[in-house]
């Protein structure tokens, strides 16, 4: 296996492609011949990419925005129903949930960034 500096402009270009593509879209696009490619070609897929890359990700923020948003209503609506303070209230959500006390599954199940809990419980 080649170290970075040894693949050549063209090789670095379609690996970063390759890399960034999942990142946007979730899936590795196996379906590029990246041999047939030039590197004039691979600029402008990266080019492209970058421009997708803006508007899903600040879809992504803004739906995640909306879920902290309905999830912090969650706790609010949990301690006015009863809990007597935050934890108590996080404790009964988790224990409503299918997560089974693991947070960070919690988080995806709710569309909440990853380390939420750890930054605001």
């Amino acid at each position: 296996m080649k170290s970075w500096d040894e693949l050549s402009r063209k090789e670095q270009l379609a690996a970063t492609h390759y890399d960034f593509y999942k990142d946007v879209h979730g899936v590795r696009p196996r379906w590029m011949n990246y041999d047939a490619m030039t590197e004039q070609e691979l600029e402008q897929e990266l080019d492209s990419l970058s421009k997708q890359a803006e508007v899903v990700f600040a879809e992504e923020k803004q739906m995640q925005e909306e879920c902290i948003s309905k999830f912090e209503q969650h706790v609010t609506d949990t301690i006015c129903m009863g809990a007597k303070d935050r934890a108590t209230a996080l404790r009964w959500i988790m224990d409503a949930s299918s997560a089974d006390g693991d947070w960070e599954y919690f988080c995806f199940l709710n569309g909440l960034p990853y380390g939420y809990f750890k930054e605001v419980a």
